[in-house]
């Protein structure tokens, strides 16, 4: 089954790049999209629920906590790739209505195409820019926003900055979280200064990642959590503590900016590159 299913990979050219659908060996509905190599996104068909990544784990922990079980949320997704948070939330907390941007427009025909969703889940996906899109939305219409946008595999600067971030703070309910994925390795500088813009519009936060990432000896994936309310830091630590790969909850982010002044629209940069040969290890 295992040599069948490895004949189904799928390569296409996207607006992005090289987007590549590899089946998991070990899932018999699990699906790795690639772009340009690097591991963006899993997903099962067949059981929404499960996530691979960590750091998607992370953001699902959060999401989890921040209203009662199976209660819907108003969630704001800027980046798509193959929707596994979407999945997740429409399968954990039914009704959920979703809004999905994504830039590009091909990756989206793709994934529709090849790896469906539940058409009775409440998802709507918008191609365009998701600072544009955030810019023409309307006040406190959601609960939730996740930020995990990558061009290639970097953030752009038009998405690290302050200006940016009073955006998403203004579309969020005012008991609203700002998930968003930052990635970083030695010496966290641009962690640390997105942590200090992120938090010029949301100033109640925390990161969750795992402790080499956090003390700066590897490259890796921080989850920040923040609002205008105090995060579950107690039980968010608990579920970072128990997953597969064990994570740490950093709240002492005074410490952890030390001193950085929020990014601007003139000075913002975008995420740094990967170490190469991080993703060498293909699925």
């Amino acid at each position: 089954m295992a040599q069948r299913r490895r004949g189904e990979r799928r390569v296409e050219t996207v607006g992005s790049g090289v987007a590549e659908l590899a089946p998991d060996p070990d899932r018999p509905d699990g699906w790795t999209l690639l772009l340009d190599g690097a591991p963006q996104s899993h997903v099962d068909l067949g059981d929404p629920t499960h996530l691979e990544f960590e750091y998607i784990r992370r953001m699902a922990a959060a999401i989890d906590l921040l209203a009662a079980p199976g209660a819907p949320l108003r969630v704001l997704h800027l980046g798509g790739g193959a929707l596994t948070l979407p999945r997740y939330i429409a399968a954990t907390r039914p009704g959920s209505p979703q809004r999905v941007v994504e830039i590009d427009g091909p990756l989206v025909e793709l994934v529709r195409g090849a790896l469906p969703w539940d058409p009775r889940a409440k998802i709507r996906v918008r191609v365009g820019d998701a600072r544009e899109a955030v810019t023409g939305m309307r006040d406190a219409g959601y609960d939730v926003v996740i930020v995990d946008v990558f061009a290639g595999a970097r953030t752009p600067a038009h998405l690290a900055s302050a200006e940016f971030a009073r955006e998403v703070a203004r579309v969020l309910a005012p008991t609203g979280w700002l998930i968003a994925n930052v990635a970083d390795g030695p010496p966290l500088a641009y962690a640390r200064t997105q942590v200090a813009t992120i938090r010029s519009a949301l100033p109640q936060a925390c990161l969750v990642a795992d402790a080499a990432v956090l003390r700066g000896r590897r490259f890796g994936n921080l989850v920040v959590l923040a609002g205008r309310t105090p995060p579950p830091v107690a039980e968010l630590s608990r579920r970072a503590a128990g997953d597969w790969f064990p994570g740490r909850v950093e709240t002492d982010l005074d410490r952890f900016t030390g001193g950085r002044r929020p990014a601007t629209d003139a000075d913002a940069v975008a995420s740094p590159a990967p170490p190469e040969g991080l993703f060498s290890a293909r699925p």
